[in-house]
């Protein structure tokens, strides 16, 4: 069973409820991942006067967000509390912020329901294409954002090998440890971010002379983003696409870091990183 990670989840539902409000003009938003086998928890809101939906655990098929997870598709209804199309599990709480019109969004990732996005209005007013246009935007946005989570979690555990009893994995974790770097950019959680840039510094101190990152030279993140880049293989418009760069500044920092290297070449640059332990 996956329980989805409480803080950067938090961060991206957050962000996507954020966009969902100001998109669509609904006055609230509330959503959340899910936290367990057929159940949802709302962990974020936005718009709320009352604390009554938060923390509330929806089951798979209930309510409005449960059925919209059950038929993974976006659902509305005009009335909650009268409504003959949802069950009625948790009216108390929607009556209790005041609620009326409701609108709810699954959160798909890879074919798999990892939560729910609602949009609301404390009148009985049918939500139109706008706010569920905005909706499912702001769920497509949380389903890349989770992609992104996944992928550095994976990356993560490339990077918790035992690498040093088999040299073999060398190559993958190099490969981890630049792919680590670059979707650290792009990761929202910061508590994450910083995981994924202390293994990265782990890694290149475990490959450095004595298992710890050499002094003296000093590269700054940036310039060694590139030459994780460079040590894949990657030209400077490859890098640069991926590490969210132009090119031109991309060739700055490789003139940078190759300056304060001594290095002549790409090749002696990364030779040299790896050398100063700031590359595995």
């Amino acid at each position: 069973m996956r329980v989805e990670s409480e803080s950067g989840g938090s961060v991206d539902v957050r962000a996507a409820l954020l966009r969902l409000r100001r998109a669509s003009g609904l006055p609230v938003a509330f959503g959340g991942l899910r936290s367990g086998a057929g159940r949802y928890r709302i962990s974020e809101l936005t718009g709320a006067r009352t604390g009554s939906l938060h923390g509330l655990a929806i089951r798979h098929g209930n309510g409005l967000g449960g059925k919209a997870a059950a038929l993974t598709r976006p659902f509305a209804v005009t009335d909650y509390r009268s409504s003959p199309v949802i069950s009625h599990e948790y009216d108390a709480a929607v009556a209790a912020e005041g609620l009326c019109s409701v609108l709810a969004v699954p959160v798909v990732v890879r074919r798999r329901v990892r939560g729910v996005l609602y949009g609301a209005l404390r009148d009985p007013v049918r939500i139109g294409d706008r706010p569920l246009s905005a909706a499912m935007e702001a769920a497509r946005e949380l389903e890349q954002a989770l992609l992104l989570q996944d992928e550095a979690q994976r990356l993560l555990s490339v990077a918790r090998q035992p690498t040093a009893a088999d040299p073999a994995m060398w190559e993958e974790v190099r490969e981890a440890h630049g792919d680590l770097r670059a979707l650290a950019q792009r990761v929202a959680d910061p508590a994450l971010r910083q995981e994924m840039l202390a293994a990265c510094g782990r890694l290149a101190a475990a490959s450095a002379p004595g298992g710890s990152a050499a002094g003296g030279t000093v590269l700054s993140p940036r310039e060694v983003d590139v030459l994780a880049c460079v040590a894949s293989g990657a030209t400077n418009a490859s890098a640069a696409e991926r590490l969210g760069l132009r090119p031109e500044t991309v060739k700055s920092y490789l003139r940078s870091a190759m300056r304060k290297l001594g290095a002549h070449s790409r090749l002696q640059a990364v030779v040299a990183a790896r050398r100063a332990g700031a590359l595995p």
